[in-house]
Formats: C-alpha cells, structure tokens, sequence
C-alpha cells in the first residue's frame, strides 16, 4: 500500500498533483509566477478546482509568460472575466496581472527572491495536524512581495506557494514521497545559494 498525505487520496487529481508536483522544487520566474498566480486565485475556494482549470488558466494567462501578462490591458481583463475555464475574479485576474508587472521589475527576478526564504529541513510532520498554515518565513515573504507591488500574497497564499515549489517539505514522515523530495529540495536549495 502507497503511503500519501492524507489529502492526496480524495481525488485522483490530487494524487497525481501530490505524487508528480507538490513540494518538488520549482526554479524559473514563469514556473514561480504560475504556482503564485494559482494558489491566489485558489483561496477561498478548493485546490481541486484550480487543479482541473490549470490548463484553462495556462491559456488564458500565455503560458503564465511573465513578459506577456505584464503586458496585458483593459481588453485581456475583459477577455479573461468572461473566460467560464478560469475563475472568473476581478480582483484576482487584476493580482495575476499586478504580480507579473511586478515580477517584470524584481532585480534577479522572482524565482531568486523566492527561493531566499528557503529554510532548513525541520523535523517532519508526522500529520497534516502538523503542517502549519504560515510560518515566520512566509509572514516575511508575503511582506517583502508587498514591497515589490504584489498582490493577494497573505502568508497563508505564500506559505502554500512555499510548500507547492519546494521552499518546504510538509509531506507527512511516512509519506512516499517525501525522501525523494528532500532530495531535489536539498539540490535546489544548495544552487539557491550558490
């Protein structure tokens, strides 16, 4: 028997997500600006909705090419609020195109910004009544994203950012996982500082 987080197992979507993506280092401004823009338009609503529109959302946002959508205007706005594949929000679809506008202007970029807060391994959760919601070091992400322009970037939607790009490792001990994890995370983090 597989041993996943406990989540992974209501729906085949997210055992794929689990298995495949979450917690698996994600260097690159586009994929960092993807995992920010759907875990904004997430909140509030169920990761198995942004899941089944991902697609929807890499069309209608080009790719999550940050050049692009910082591009985008009063047209793309009017476009993408009547688009029934994505979430239909205007102050999240204003975020997406705020935050990419910011990540434009970022010195380094955004995946070099993010990737700053990444900590040392800690003990692992031995349950998902263990992972927290925030930590310290996604309070103090969220901030210094707020300073650069961003938007719907709270320490809960910057935490699960944290935790979806590798920054953590919130599989649970027994989770298959999550040995392979903090392998890739552990490379990530040493190029991170490099």
């Amino acid at each position: 028997m597989v041993i996943r987080c406990g989540w992974a197992d209501s729906a085949p979507d997210y055992a794929a997500y689990h298995d495949g993506e979450w917690g698996r280092p994600v260097r690159g401004d586009d994929g960092v600006y993807e995992r920010l823009t759907l875990e904004a338009f997430q909140s509030g609503l169920s990761w198995l909705t942004i899941l089944r529109k991902r697609e929807n959302f890499r069309t209608a946002f080009a790719g999550f090419s940050i050049p692009a959508v910082a591009e985008f205007g009063e047209a793309d706005v009017k476009r993408l609020m009547a688009d029934p594949g994505i979430v239909r929000n205007r102050a999240k679809i204003d975020a997406a195109i705020a935050n990419a506008r910011a990540a434009s202007q970022l010195p380094g970029g955004l995946s070099d910004l993010v990737w700053r807060y990444a900590g040392e391994p800690g003990t692992p959760p031995g349950t998902l009544a263990d992972v927290p919601a925030r930590t310290p070091a996604s309070t103090a992400l969220a901030k210094e994203l707020r300073r650069h322009g961003f938007r719907f970037v709270g320490p809960v939607t910057v935490y699960a950012l944290m935790q979806a790009i590798g920054l953590v490792n919130d599989h649970i001990a027994d989770c298959w996982v999550r040995a392979e994890v903090d392998g890739l995370r552990g490379e990530a983090c040493r190029l991170a500082k490099s």
